[in-house]
């Protein structure tokens, strides 16, 4: 599984890699070897100590101990764009895609295992229970592809959910800006509360006679938006 991970990455001899959380540095070494430049970012003090020992005096390597959701991605690489790798706990996922989308300039691609559920949300379409401001918000800014599902026995322990391994490529001059921001509150009232109708939903921000103008329904629900509609909508209210 390790080999399928790597090979999904498909790192060139020139690439800078950054690993999310290595942790014990199951997925390191190979990612390490065929890559020109590596960061890792560690939080655990204990599991930071632990990759130094392996891979300190590896010129390639530099450990950042520091949490991923404040780091400054911007501030290695240069000019080179960099890959993103990384295992994923659930609970700092979705905020920290985030946090990666607003250097969207500075990375050429991410490569993630997350909970399948957060990649099916990732991936979803328009109609889909799925679909929300994630999916949205990620679709905007990224090609986004489910690649494929790891079973819970490939881990050590055997956890209870299954996990996926997604790719997000950020759009060619896609940069966090105003209309991001928009589009950010728009999909997050939207999908507030599902069962209501856009009407409803987004009365703070937009009208129905409004909404009819874009060729959008106000008696539509959030999840039967495209992602287009959602941008139409938060570049309508932006020229007010």
């Amino acid at each position: 599984m390790i080999d399928q991970i790597i090979g999904a990455v498909g790192i060139r001899e020139t690439d800078h890699i950054v690993e999310i959380g290595p942790g014990q540095g199951a997925l390191t070494g190979g990612l390490m070897r065929q890559a020109k430049h590596f960061d890792a970012v560690e939080v655990d003090r204990d599991l930071a100590n632990g990759l130094m020992r392996l891979y300190g005096k590896n010129e390639k390597f530099t450990l950042h101990e520091t949490d991923a959701l404040r780091f400054d991605f911007a501030s290695i690489g240069g000019e080179q764009q960099l890959r993103v790798v990384g295992n994923l706990p659930y609970n700092i996922s979705t905020p920290l895609i985030f946090h990666l989308l607003s250097f969207s300039n500075h990375i050429r691609d991410m490569h993630f295992m997350l909970q399948r559920e957060v990649v099916d949300r990732l991936v979803a379409k328009p109609g889909s229970k799925q679909y929300g401001r994630l999916s949205v918000m990620a679709q905007h800014n990224c090609i986004v592809h489910k690649l494929f599902e790891v079973p819970p026995e490939a881990f050590v322990p055997r956890p209870k959910v299954m996990s996926a391994i997604v790719r997000l490529a950020p759009k060619p001059d896609m940069q966090i800006g105003p209309l991001e921001q928009q589009l950010a509150v728009v999909a997050r009232d939207a999908f507030g509360q599902r069962r209501k109708t856009l009407r409803n939903a987004l009365r703070a921000h937009i009208s129905a006679g409004q909404l009819e103008a874009l060729g959008i329904s106000p008696d539509n629900r959030a999840e039967q938006l495209s992602v287009d509609d959602f941008v139409r909508i938060s570049t309508s209210l932006m020229a007010q």
